[in-house]
């Protein structure tokens, strides 16, 4: 396969993971800013660091508030991580590689296109916040669901599929680390009211309530959901699970075991550190740190794969 069309197939599928997961983002400052009583600009502030858009954002606007930091994040098209820049961007990237992707999901990113320009053509009413949210997390499983329905699980099937793994894995620490690091107000909040619903907006925020419910069958405690995000590797959403799709992916995509390329060893190597941890560890040794450890490894492991695969 083309170089280019493998870069058109991971990048396609990380600005679709990325498009949604920045709904994400934004519906956990929008639960976090309800058990607030203060304005909660320290709350939207936090979002715009996570997200690494803070610079950006500040040089166009005085005041983190809501809609500012909604509009910014959601609408912006001068922001490459809003979520319309990242639906433009990945249909930039599916039309390049139209021909190795079903008519099905190309027709599913088109449409998600499309009603994204509808939807978002006029500035978020923050009634309508919701309801858009969930508008954007839809198209994206729906163009997952077309993916995964019709794709022959090929070299165009592993390429899109790391691509978007390494983009969930990245939100998914993202994520953990707005709770844990930034939002928790003081220490003196620990395993309050406050911080448990909290927790639970992080939950919602991937679609992990129930399932959380089904493994610990218990209330939400900071280091069960932490051990759920990070090292369950039957939830979906977890880095344990995304980096085992990753490592899985590579195998297939190189056939000499023998010679595993740098890309092949580094996504081992952040696996291994996963696997060989408890979340006991990884609170001792300090989430935030972690968390933080892990972003830049998965931002290495993406060039490594850029180099490796030749994109262009």
């Amino acid at each position: 396969m083309l170089g280019k069309t493998a870069n058109g197939l991971f990048w396609m599928s990380r600005y679709i993971e990325r498009a949604e997961n920045t709904a994400r983002l934004v519906q956990v400052g929008l639960r976090m800013a309800l058990t607030r009583s203060s304005s909660g600009e320290d709350e939207w502030a936090s979002l715009l660091a996570t997200a690494g858009a803070t610079t950006a954002f500040f040089e166009k606007h005085d005041a983190a508030t809501a809609m500012n930091v909604v509009d910014f994040l959601i609408r912006d098209q001068e922001n490459a991580s809003s979520v319309l820049a990242c639906m433009n961007a990945a249909r930039t990237n599916a039309r390049l590689v139209r021909t190795a992707v079903t008519r099905e999901v190309w027709e599913n990113v088109n449409q998600a296109w499309m009603d994204l320009h509808t939807l978002l053509r006029q500035p978020i009413r923050e009634a309508d916040l919701p309801y858009v949210l969930t508008d954007i997390k839809r198209d994206g499983s729906l163009i997952r669901g077309a993916f995964d329905g019709t794709m022959l699980r090929n070299e165009v099937y592993d390429f899109a599929r790391i691509g978007t793994f390494v983009e969930r894995a990245d939100n998914t620490a993202r994520i953990l680390d707005v709770k844990y690091y930034v939002l928790l107000p003081s220490v003196a909040f620990v395993g309050s009211t406050l911080d448990n619903i909290q927790w639970e907006s992080i939950l919602r925020s991937v679609s992990g309530q129930r399932s959380y419910r089904w493994v610990y069958d218990a209330n939400y405690q900071p280091a069960n959901i932490a051990d759920f995000l990070i090292l369950n590797g039957r939830m979906p959403r977890s880095l344990a699970f995304s980096y085992k799709k990753i490592v899985d992916n590579l195998k297939y995509l190189n056939g000499d075991p023998d010679s595993p390329k740098a890309c092949q060893r580094t996504a081992q190597r952040n696996m291994n550190r996963l696997h060989g941890r408890s979340v006991a560890d990884i609170f001792e040794y300090g989430l935030h740190e972690f968390l933080t450890e892990f972003i830049e490894d998965n931002n290495r492991l993406s060039q490594e794969i850029a180099e490796d695969f030749l994109f262009v």
